[in-house]
C-alpha cells in the first residue's frame, strides 16, 4: 500500500482531524507500542499499520 492510499483510508474513515490525532497519540501494541506516524517512519509498510488501527478501533473487515 501507497502511503497516499494510507492517508486517504484514514481521513475517510475518521476525518482528518481525527486522523491526525490517532498517528501520533495512539500508540499500537501490535506494533511494538509504536503509534502510527513512528510506525511508517521506521518503514513498516503502511497497509500493516492500517490494519492495526482498524483492529484497535473496530473498523469492519470490508473496510481494511
Amino acid at each position: 500500500m501507497r502511503l497516499t492510499e494510507f492517508t486517504e483510508l484514514i481521513n475517510t474513515q475518521f476525518g482528518e482531524v481525527t486522523a491526525g490525532s490517532m498517528l501520533i497519540d495512539h500508540v499500537l501494541a501490535e506494533l511494538d507500542g509504536m503509534t502510527a506516524a513512528e510506525a511508517i517512519e521506521a518503514g513498516v509498510d503502511p497497509r500493516d499499520v492500517w490494519v492495526a488501527l482498524c483492529r484497535d478501533f473496530d473498523v469492519p473487515r470490508n473496510r481494511w
